[in-house]
């Protein structure tokens, strides 16, 4: 039978599995498999400035296609590089397939060059690491790997190659199926538990569906549609279960947790039966554990058992798919009797409207709308900050409009990779992204990359000259001590009297020309709607619209921190 090299059935197992992107860079341990990509035509390889945003990438290209993002980097540096991105995916159940190139297995303990032990490193944060030790086991790992990643609850997985091992001749054959002791992961829906669930929302007063990131992973946002139409119960979301219903739907309510809409907070807070499916109740949703939902019953919807009751107790557990879940709840669900409960969510949404005040100048939310108005059909990747908890809250996600970042690790620098990927992923849909100052800094360099791949990107740059989260914080609770937060001040962070900051560095648009891209400065609010709109006309290369916001622009209802859902800090 014929023999190929491990680096040669590594690129037949790609195509096997259907990859046709690669986010890829090179370096001494992976230059053999480089070279046996060059040779092929039918995978696309993506030649990003930096590993990190070259995970992100692949992140976003998973999330925004469905299908499992793949990389490949080198060992030592190449390999830590992607530290952050695995963490990223992990958090947020995202199907990746990571190649790690190792040195030789003779060196493998002994401090070689650019070697590193990077399946122990990335142990906590990966679904699965592996070291390939022999050449006759790669086709299986490779096969393990893919299956893992988009399998259970999706996540990235690492596989590390030692230039030895791949550099052996051995079997052509690639495995056509998977079987792992240990690994079975359970997507069916126990009937008893479901039916048990739906006879307690049938009875409940003040019944409320929670829908987290798992609904929009497993692409049930149109049968979840069709159930809460049937059942007439509110729904409430989390950031990244946004769009579980389309924004513009009577029956959402808005998103809950720390930044969450005042009616949302109350409905969770006062609802007697809180249906959640696919959401890990973290700390950003809950407040104080054991305030939360505190009149409610609680049942939790979940693919993964590890999740269930790990931070709330809850009454009626089902370990499911969520769209598997909710196909078989549309079988069983009648209408409930919600109408007084309708009314005084109605009430808390008329009390305190989701709002920011009009400060006379350009704001966020000027800007957001001017998205919401242009853009039927799109794609929105936020960076991490107040602006994405701006985004979350104002921007309207629909059957055409799909939301994505960084929600469980908040990772500042995901806005633009973010954006490459999505848009490699769908070429025919409009991406834009939103950052803020100091996020658009960590990974800059991607511009580059965009210019280069001839991507129409909207870049927009929320410059308030702050990192304004955490500056919030201070104005908030520190007394006005911005320590660390002014990306003005350098040098001059403990300025005496009268002395004045420098200009803001970098100018935006003169960065984003000497890339090759175009660049807009918005300084009024009669200039947005011009820009998007130029921006539009620019269909062979990134645009960058810088929008320079007031430092004191703040995201509210907050909760209190240490606070109840209840606890709210309004407009101020």
């Amino acid at each position: 039978m014929k023999q190929i090299s491990g680096n040669k059935l590594l690129v037949k197992a790609l195509k096997e599995e259907g990859v046709d992107v690669l986010f890829g860079y090179p370096g001494a341990c992976t230059i053999d498999i480089s070279d046996e990509l060059y040779k092929q035509s039918d995978i696309d390889i993506i030649l990003p400035r930096h590993e990190q945003a070259l995970v992100h990438e692949a992140d976003a290209y998973a999330r925004t296609t469905g299908k499992v993002g793949v990389c490949l980097v080198t060992s030592g540096p190449g390999a830590t590089n992607l530290v952050t991105g695995l963490a990223t995916a992990n958090y947020d159940s995202v199907p990746l397939v990571c190649f790690t190139g190792q040195v030789a297995r003779h060196l493998i303990g002994n401090d070689a060059f650019q070697e590193v032990d990077i399946v122990g490193i990335t142990r906590s944060i990966t679904k699965y690491g592996v070291t390939v030790r022999n050449r006759e086991d790669l086709g299986r790992i490779i096969k393990e790997a893919f299956y893992i990643a988009r399998t259970g609850r999706p996540g990235p997985v690492l596989i590390d190659l030692p230039k030895d091992v791949m550099a052996e001749l051995g079997s052509a054959e690639y495995p056509k199926s998977v079987n792992i002791r240990g690994y079975k992961p359970n997507t069916s829906v126990h009937i008893g538990q479901l039916k048990r669930a739906l006879k307690m929302l049938q009875k409940a007063k003040k019944p409320l569906f929670l829908a987290g990131g798992g609904v929009i992973i497993s692409r049930a946002q149109e049968i979840f549609t069709q159930v809460v139409e049937k059942t007439q119960v509110p729904v409430v979301t989390t950031v990244m279960g946004r769009g579980a219903i389309s924004t513009r739907n009577p029956l959402f309510i808005g998103n809950l947790g720390m930044h969450g809409a005042y009616a949302a907070n109350m409905a969770v807070n006062e609802c007697d039966l809180l249906f959640s499916i696919g959401t890990r109740f973290n700390d950003r949703i809950t407040g104080k554990l054991h305030e939360f939902a505190p009149h409610a019953q609680i049942v939790h919807i979940d693919i993964d058992t590890a999740s269930i009751s790990r931070n709330i107790h809850v009454d009626i557990p089902i370990v499911a798919d969520a769209k598997e879940a909710i196909t078989k709840m549309n079988e069983y669900v009648q209408e409930c009797s919600t109408d007084k409960w309708l009314k005084q969510v109605q009430e808390w949404k008329e009390e305190h409207p989701l709002t920011m005040k009009d400060r006379g100048m350009m704001g966020p939310l000027d800007i957001i709308g001017e998205i919401n108005r242009q853009f039927d059909k799109a794609i929105l990747v936020t960076d991490v900050g107040q602006h994405q908890m701006l985004v979350s809250q104002y921007a309207d996600i629909t059957e055409n409009r799909q939301l994505i970042m960084s929600g469980g690790l908040g990772t500042m620098g995901y806005g633009l990779p973010g954006a490459i990927g999505a848009k490699i992923g769908n070429p025919d849909t409009p991406v834009i992204s939103v950052s803020g100052d100091g996020g658009m800094q960590m990974n800059i360099q991607e511009l580059a990359t965009a210019v280069l791949e001839e991507l129409p990107i909207i870049c927009c740059i929320f410059n308030n000259e702050y990192l304004g989260m955490v500056r919030q914080w201070q104005k908030l609770f520190y007394g006005k001590r911005y320590a660390m937060t002014n990306l003005k001040a350098g040098a001059l962070s403990r300025r005496t009297e009268g002395q004045e900051y420098p200009e803001y560095t970098p100018d935006f648009i003169r960065l984003a020309e000497s890339y090759g891209a175009k660049g807009i400065r918005v300084t009024e609010k009669d200039q947005i709607a011009a820009a998007f709109e130029e921006a539009k006309k620019n269909t062979k290369a990134p645009t960058i619209i810088e929008f320079i916001i007031d430092p004191e622009e703040m995201v509210y209802p907050m909760v209190k921190p240490g606070g109840t859902l209840a606890d709210l800090i309004m407009d101020c």
